[in-house]
């Protein structure tokens, strides 16, 4: 069998790999059937020497390979067909943009296994970038407050190589008091959770984060009864939540009026209550100054995630009066972070974690019949035609534009 790492070719270029050089050699060593080769490429944060220093073949041609396997969406010009392809295809929330993409893969027949729906028996995703988009999107939130209130100026995340490097840099900053509100208990939330546990910031309950006053910066973490509640006031569990999302209404105002700084790092369904309303934002005590929007889902469930921002442009202004964009610096202003690609800013330890995770619960999966169902669950094309899981996507592909 023989799979290959495929040259990032979407603008701007993505520097992360699926695979990193070591775990190539580790997965040859350990099945010594598989063969990996790795598309040239000046832009991966690995080097073409790094795979050769561990033995693995690099090359312009991979038309040989069986899987091919990149991170972002592949040019429709450099479909090859007849392949097996993992890549986030952006495809399955019938994504308007990507409708072409999904189309020439079926035209070429490609059988098409999307990362985001790489899910263990129970719809537990098996591979993500999630945790250090909650690690980047947070040093990114303190570099926004800084910015916005003028009190320190830290580089951007991305000249930094690893993670500690981020931690080292936020322990410099001498913080005044303020109150962070994290919502999210799961990869992204916990990504954050780590960067905040290791500046220090003090963790503290929602009780005293509501009620009580510090000397010291300190945050809270929260979960989706936190910040929503039952319309009847009957108080069940978090799979009440998800199963019945139009059954709840939004509980989160109370945190506005007490936090300087929201970071928010939770999973968002259609049906599900706002976080924060424009409404809510016209309220005199509203004080949330700067929002890290690390989920990014335009305008719901946060009225002021009016767009996406780059790593590039980071930060932009929402004037919570006007419901406009603005100067961040302004008095009117809340300072948005809304990039929608934060991992690709530490290019290492994101392909580091996603690698290990690929190497331990997919590779696996193909020498062992897929006794566990990964690559039956993931597989969203195959000779042509939409596999049933993903049937729902047919009107999609069929509209023309």
């Amino acid at each position: 069998m023989k799979i290959a790492i495929i040259k990032e070719r979407k603008n701007p270029p993505d520097k992360r790999t699926v695979l990193p050089p070591h775990i190539c050699r580790e997965l040859m060593k350990e099945y010594p059937q598989l063969t990996i080769k790795v598309e040239s490429s000046e832009d991966r944060v690995f080097s073409d020497d790094d795979y050769r220093k561990e033995g693995i073949e690099v090359t312009s041609d991979i038309s040989d390979c069986d899987v091919l396997l990149g991170v972002k969406e592949v040019p429709i010009d450099n479909l090859i067909p007849n392949k097996k392809y993992f890549f986030f295809s952006h495809t399955i929330k019938k994504q308007a943009y990507n409708r072409k993409l999904l189309k020439a893969v079926l035209e070429k027949k490609i059988e098409l296994y999307d990362h985001e729906v790489v899910v263990n028996a129970d719809g537990i995703r098996l591979v993500a970038f999630g945790r250090y988009a909650g690690i980047v999107g947070t040093y990114n939130a303190f570099r926004t407050y800084g910015l916005k209130h003028n009190l320190y100026q830290i580089p951007k995340a991305n000249v930094h190589f690893d993670q500690n490097e981020l931690v080292d840099e936020l322990k410099n900053i001498q913080l005044n008091p303020f109150k962070i509100v994290l919502t999210g208990t799961g990869r992204v939330g916990n990504g954050a959770k780590e960067i905040l546990d290791a500046i220090p910031i003090k963790q503290v309950s929602v009780d005293a984060f509501l009620n009580e006053t510090f000397a010291e910066p300190v945050y809270v973490q929260i979960d989706v009864l936190d910040y929503a509640k039952r319309k009847d006031g009957k108080v069940i569990d978090v799979f009440d939540f998800f199963k019945n999302p139009h059954e709840y209404e939004n509980n989160f105002e109370r945190f506005t009026t007490v936090a300087d700084m929201y970071i928010a790092g939770h999973f968002y369904s259609e049906g599900s209550p706002e976080i924060i309303s424009e409404e809510m934002m016209l309220n005199p005590d509203f004080k949330i100054s700067v929002i890290a929007d690390i989920s990014c889902d335009l305008n719901v469930p946060i009225a002021s995630t009016i767009r996406s921002s780059t790593i590039e442009n980071p930060i932009y202004g929402y004037n919570r009066f006007t419901n406009e964009e603005t100067d961040y610096h302004s008095p009117m202003a809340i300072a948005v972070m809304a990039v929608d690609n934060l991992p690709c800013e530490l290019p290492k330890d994101s392909s580091d974690g996603f690698g290990e995770n690929f190497a331990k619960y997919v590779i696996p999966a193909f020498f062992n019949n897929d006794k566990n169902g990964v690559l039956q669950r993931a597989l969203m094309t195959k000779h042509g035609k939409l596999t049933d899981r993903f049937s729902y996507l047919q009107d999609y592909v069929n509209q023309e534009k």
